[in-house]
C-alpha cells in the first residue's frame, strides 16, 4: 500500500494523519500540512484516530502505534528525547538538550520541536520554558495549555 491520509476531527479541529503503509508519518491540523497520496484511511489512520480520541478523553497515556517521522539526524534526535517524556510531565528545552548529549543546542531543540510532524504523539507540547512558560508550541499556544490540561499538568 502507498501513502494515504486521513482527516480526522479532534478537539482541535481538523487534523490530518498521514501513513506510508508502515507507519504513521505525520499527524498536524490542517493548516500545517499539506498531505500527499490518496486520500482515504487506512488500518494505520484508522489506529491512530482511535487512539487520539482516547488521548483526548484521558483514557490513554501512551501510544503504541509504529510512527516513522522524516527528518535530519538531530531532529530525530530530539523527537526520539521528546518520546521519552512522561505522559503528565514537562522537560525544558535545555533539559532536552541534554538528554540529546548536546547541552547548548537549546534553541536547535526549540526548531527541531518546530518540524515535529507527528503531534501530540510525539509530544513536543510537553516541551516548555526553562522559567516554566508555555513557549513556543506550532499548533499555537492556546491548544499546547490544553493538550496540558488533559495530561493534568496544568
Amino acid at each position: 500500500m502507498g501513502n494515504t491520509y486521513y482527516t480526522y476531527d479532534s478537539p482541535f479541529g481538523k487534523i490530518t494523519i498521514e501513513s506510508d503503509g508502515n507507519a504513521v508519518t505525520s499527524v498536524k491540523t490542517q493548516s500545517h500540512t499539506d498531505p500527499t497520496g490518496e486520500k482515504k484511511a487506512s488500518t494505520l489512520t484508522d489506529i491512530a484516530a482511535m487512539q487520539l480520541d482516547e488521548y483526548f478523553a484521558g483514557k490513554r497515556k501512551k501510544f503504541d502505534i509504529p510512527i516513522n517521522p522524516h527528518g535530519t539526524a538531530f531532529q530525530l534526535s530530539v523527537w526520539k528525547a521528546l518520546q521519552a517524556i512522561p505522559y503528565g510531565k514537562t522537560r525544558s528545552y535545555k533539559q532536552i538538550a541534554q538528554a540529546i548529549g548536546n547541552p547548548k543546542a537549546c534553541r536547535a531543540v526549540g526548531l527541531a520541536n518546530n518540524k515535529n510532524p507527528i503531534w501530540i504523539i510525539i509530544p513536543c507540547h510537553r516541551v516548555i520554558g526553562a522559567d516554566g512558560s508555555l513557549t513556543g508550541y506550532g499548533g499555537g499556544i492556546n491548544m499546547k495549555k490544553k493538550l496540558l490540561e488533559i495530561e493534568g499538568r496544568i
